[in-house]
């Protein structure tokens, strides 16, 4: 996704520098998102539609990287659930087969000549009642006195598997509806950014994605592995530049498209290395480096709340994918505020 674009920073190789103008009516972005369908406003000025429609793309980018996130967790929830089923199905198969040994014990004392009041106890639905009466315990043997023990803590346990597999499936529950909303709020944005670029001519979208949303340039040295910090980190910039031309789609994280974070998280799988799904968590996935010190393979997070995130890959550029409608390429380094440099 992309944002305005502000020169370099001073002690990387320096862009054309390309004016950027941040009209006020910039402020009024919100009034394309509420309507449903979203319709086309007049286009106004080209520098007014592209203020708005970068707007529209870095909000709808921030509940990108939430869907991501919400979504992750689901997945992780899912997983919880279904090994804390399987645990309790486990464990409710060993309190099965102790109890059936214990009956089968009672039945040998009954066909003697009557069952053990104590055991008649223990066979009720709560044996734990009759193990806080020492008297009867000591009229068990020892090995039933020891089966009884492990009972009762195979029954607890089962009994806290239990709670904690219903609170687990009431948080997926809510992690699901925190997804479909993400969901829906990207979607609105796309639409009215969709919107937005439709009103213009096709003349006019071609300007502005030239002035404010130009692949490389021609300016910059040619991008390249060398210099990169590590072995890993040259191994994630080739399998980035791999991904050159790959649409964007938002939630998507390869091998045939992917969101900003998508496309970073699977590069470095490609090197063997596991990044969390969200430009946010990527972040602070490594050691925080200044930009002036960046290398190939560092990855560079964007805006205040690191919405975005692209990979250094030298000469003064990044690789990323950028937003919806345009694929994984080259833009310099500064083409929006940096929040940070994180060498992985």
């Amino acid at each position: 996704m992309a944002s305005h674009r502000r020169p370099p920073t001073p002690g990387l190789h320096r862009s054309a520098a390309r004016a950027t103008l941040l009209s006020a009516a910039a402020a009024t972005a919100a009034a394309a998102l509420g309507t449903t369908p979203v319709k086309a406003e007049p286009a106004g000025p080209a520098d007014t539609v592209r203020a708005r429609v970068d707007r529209l793309y870095a909000e709808a980018e921030k509940a990108t990287e939430e869907y991501n996130a919400a979504d992750e967790r689901t997945g992780e929830l899912r997983r919880a659930v279904e090994a804390a089923r399987d645990s309790v199905a486990r464990g409710q198969e060993r309190v099965n087969r102790m109890r059936g040994a214990l009956g089968s014990a009672a039945g040998a004392q009954y066909r003697s000549g009557g069952i053990d009041p104590a055991l008649a106890l223990m066979l009720s639905e709560k044996p734990d009642a009759y193990l806080d009466k020492a008297a009867v315990l000591d009229r068990l043997g020892e090995r039933q006195a020891a089966t009884l023990g492990e009972l009762r803590l195979v029954q607890r346990r089962l009994a806290q598997e239990r709670a904690e597999a219903t609170r687990a499936l009431a948080e997926l529950e809510r992690s699901r509806d925190a997804v479909a909303r993400h969901k829906r709020t990207v979607e609105r944005k796309l639409a009215a950014a969709r919107a937005l670029l439709n009103s213009l001519t096709s003349q006019e979208r071609a300007a502005l994605d030239r002035a404010s949303r130009s692949g490389r340039d021609d300016t910059l040295l040619p991008p390249s592995a060398d210099g990169a910090a590590s072995p890993r980190a040259a191994a994630a910039v080739r399998a980035a530049r791999s991904a050159l031309g790959k649409p964007y789609v938002w939630g998507a994280n390869g091998p045939d498209a992917f969101d900003c974070s998508g496309l970073t998280q699977w590069a470095y799988a490609q090197a063997g290395v596991a990044l969390p799904r969200t430009s946010q968590a990527q972040r602070n996935a490594g050691r925080h480096v200044a930009l002036a010190q960046a290398r190939p393979g560092d990855l560079v997070t964007y805006r205040s709340d690191a919405s975005h995130v692209a990979m250094y890959v030298g000469g003064g550029q990044v690789i990323h994918a950028p937003y919806p409608g345009a694929p994984v390429r080259y833009d310099p380094v500064g083409m929006m505020p940096v929040s940070a440099v994180t060498r992985v």
